[in-house]
């Protein structure tokens, strides 16, 4: 990494001792966007002791690999497990339970389930395919893990296709080595439409989850930014307010954070966090009427109502329309917050695509500014990053690779036959 970014990121996040160390962990499959799309739920993950990480290689085979948290040099195994890498939807996922066994999902886009665990904790082996319940694993999308305080795991996944189908949830219990249903449909599209959601989960256990919803599998049919809470694991789900949703939770009981129509370029499968007091921030990005560039947002709950405020001040305008992986100018952001500071991660040509960070000191309340944390485009990269260690130790560590996409599903083909996947770490 050049020298000067780092000097600047010491200016920008206060004080000497900040710095971005780029940590190079192999060649990985570049031709399409599916190594690094904001859906991945876990590209990184770590206990107290060990970081995981997944990737798709140049041939399409599965690589694990681990590291000590305090070490730079990692571990990385080849799987047996190949996946269509030329659909940008066919991610990789990964979790990581209370006893150190590593959980791995892959290669869906309407596909069987795909999961695996490893043969022993700490280990980079796994034991073969199998189900989780046998219920709704036929028709799986976006498969994403998400840690409990408890040790325990969920897996989100929507059954269905894109415009009707809906949010499945599961339940690994740790002292028992089994998965369970929490719900069969969660939020339900009814036939006629689906949602693309965002979750995180706190220190404390709590599920914060927030959705748009989309009419028909084009992306400009996306509309309204919705909302629900959880405090006893998924199984009952809280408005704002402190009612409670029926389940399943469908269009005309859902809670509106913020209403955005049709044909806003609102874009879906974002990322949320919530402060210490349980309020909700979602980081999204849409146009207004009458304006013809979309601008990056944060939307969040203050304890009385929703507000809105933008992140930074776009100049280029673009539109969103059609179907399947579209290569867009901007990411989709991710956001990291410990409640008071933010990071809000993303990727921007205005930015010559490189990886950018947009910091406040108070979030929801102060300006923010941005600075790149590489020298170089990464194309069509977007952000994931270590949520366990961000909510244990208030350290990101964030995947990057560069990364190409064709609009529309498209491989492009004349991009290389790899690129390095690097971990960047961001202390303060």
């Amino acid at each position: 990494m050049n020298p000067i970014v780092l000097t600047v990121l010491g200016l920008l996040f206060g004080g000497n001792d900040s710095h971005a160390k780029e940590l190079p962990v192999g060649e990985g499959y570049c031709k399409t966007s599916v190594n690094a799309a904001v859906f991945r739920g876990a590209s990184l993950i770590s206990n107290d002791s060990v970081q995981y990480i997944s990737y798709y290689d140049p041939e399409g085979y599965v690589m694990v690999g681990k590291r000590r948290l305090e070490s730079e040099k990692w571990t990385v195994a080849r799987t047996g497990y190949k996946g269509n890498v030329t659909d940008g939807h066919n991610v990789i996922s990964i979790g990581l339970d209370g006893k150190g066994y590593l959980h791995l999902s892959f290669d869906h886009h309407g596909h069987p389930l795909k999961y695996a665990r490893s043969v022993a904790p700490g280990s980079l082996q796994f034991s073969g395919l199998r189900g989780m319940t046998g219920k709704d694993e036929e028709d799986v999308t976006y498969p994403e893990f998400y840690s409990l305080p408890s040790g325990d795991m969920l897996f989100a996944y929507r059954s269905g296709a894109s415009g009707r189908g809906n949010l499945v949830l599961n339940r690994y219990d740790v002292s028992s080595g089994t998965w369970n249903r929490v719900h069969d449909i969660l939020i339900d599209g009814e036939g006629e439409r689906n949602a693309y959601w965002q979750m995180y989960v706190d220190k404390a256990g709590v599920i914060y989850l927030s959705w748009v919803w989309r009419e028909t599998w084009l992306v400009e049919t996306n509309h309204d930014l919705c909302y629900a809470v959880s405090h006893d694991g998924g199984e009952t789900w809280q408005r704002t307010e402190g009612t409670r949703y029926e389940l399943p939770i469908t269009i005309r009981d859902a809670e509106k954070a913020w209403s955005v129509p049709q044909n806003s370029e609102l874009i879906n499968q974002t990322s949320m966090t919530a402060d210490s007091s349980g309020r909700p921030y979602i980081a999204t990005y849409w146009r207004d009427e009458n304006d013809s560039i979309p601008q990056y947002r944060l939307v969040w709950h203050n304890g009385e109502e929703w507000k809105m405020s933008k992140v930074g001040d776009r100049k280029t305008p673009f539109s969103l329309s059609g179907g399947g992986t579209k290569m867009i100018p901007v990411s989709r952001p991710r956001i990291a917050s410990d409640g008071k500071r933010a990071y809000y991660i993303f990727r921007d040509s205005e930015r010559c695509s490189r990886v950018s960070v947009a910091f406040t000191e108070s979030l929801g309340e102060s300006g923010w500014r941005i600075m790149d944390l590489t020298d170089y485009s990464v194309d069509a990269w977007e952000p994931t990053f270590d949520i366990n260690r961000w909510n244990k130790r208030g350290e990101l560590d964030i995947f990057v690779q560069e990364v190409h996409q064709g609009d529309g599903e498209k491989v492009v083909s004349d991009s290389g036959e790899s690129t390095t996947v690097k971990v960047i770490e961001l202390r303060d």
